[in-house]
C-alpha cells in the first residue's frame, strides 16, 4: 500500500468540522524568530503577510486575535530543562527586542499577547481561558516554527477540544524537510492543513 493508503486505512486524515466562532493564535512571530540577524530566526516575511490578512479579517468581525511569545526571566535560564536541549532559546529574555511581536504581523493594541516558557502556546499560559471565554469553537494556528511551537500548539489545541485549522502559507520553519513532514502529520492526525485563501473565503461566510 502507498503511504496515503496506509493512513486512510487507519482512519486518519478526516476533515475537521468548522464552527461559527473562530479565533487565531499566531505562534512566536516575535523578532527572535523573524529577524534574520538572530540565529534563532527564519525568513517569515511572506508567512507574516498571509497571517496579517487572516488577522485583519477576524478583527473586522469581532473574533479574537491572539499572539504568543517566548520570554524568560534571567533566573530561569539555568533551571529550565528545555534550555539545556535548545540553548539558543536562552536569548529570548524578558524586555528584549527578541520577544516583541514583529510589527509586520500587523498586531494591534487590542490584540492579546500570551507569554510562554515552552513550545505549546497553551502550556502555562492563559490561552485556553481566553478562548473558552470567547466561546471559540475553531482555532486557526499560524506562526513559527512549524515543526516546533506550531505543532505543539496544534496538538494541545485539539486535545483541549478545539477544531484546528493550519494555513500552511502562514507557517515558517528553519528548514523545508521538517516543515513539510510536520504539516503532513498534522493533516493526518490533528488539523486541517489548508491555506490562507481558503480560510479567508470561509471567514467571509460567517
Amino acid at each position: 500500500m502507498s503511504q496515503e493508503q496506509v493512513y486512510a486505512a487507519a482512519g486518519f486524515g478526516q476533515p475537521v468540522p468548522r464552527g461559527q466562532r473562530p479565533a487565531i493564535i499566531v505562534v512566536d512571530f516575535s523578532y527572535g524568530f523573524t529577524d534574520l540577524q538572530y540565529p534563532t530566526a527564519s525568513d517569515a516575511a511572506a508567512q507574516m503577510a498571509a497571517t496579517k490578512r487572516i488577522c485583519d479579517q477576524l478583527r473586522s468581525k469581532g473574533f479574537p486575535v491572539i499572539f504568543s511569545t517566548i520570554a524568560y526571566h534571567p533566573g530561569e535560564i539555568q533551571r529550565l530543562a528545555w534550555l539545556r536541549k535548545a540553548g539558543g532559546m536562552a536569548a529570548l529574555l524578558e524586555g528584549s527586542r527578541l520577544v516583541e511581536i514583529d510589527a509586520a504581523t500587523g498586531i494591534q493594541p487590542g490584540d492579546v499577547v500570551v507569554t510562554k516558557k515552552g513550545a505549546s502556546s497553551f502550556f502555562g499560559s492563559t490561552l485556553a481561558a481566553l478562548l473558552t471565554a470567547a466561546g471559540t469553537d475553531t482555532l486557526i494556528v499560524a506562526g513559527a516554527t512549524t515543526s516546533g511551537c506550531v505543532r505543539a500548539t496544534v496538538v494541545d489545541a485539539v486535545q483541549s477540544g478545539f477544531n484546528v485549522l493550519v494555513p500552511k502559507d502562514c507557517c515558517a520553519d528553519r528548514a523545508q524537510a521538517p516543515h513539510e513532514a510536520n504539516l503532513y502529520d498534522m493533516q493526518q492526525k490533528y488539523a486541517d492543513v489548508t491555506d490562507s485563501g481558503e480560510i479567508l473565503e470561509w471567514l467571509q461566510t460567517l
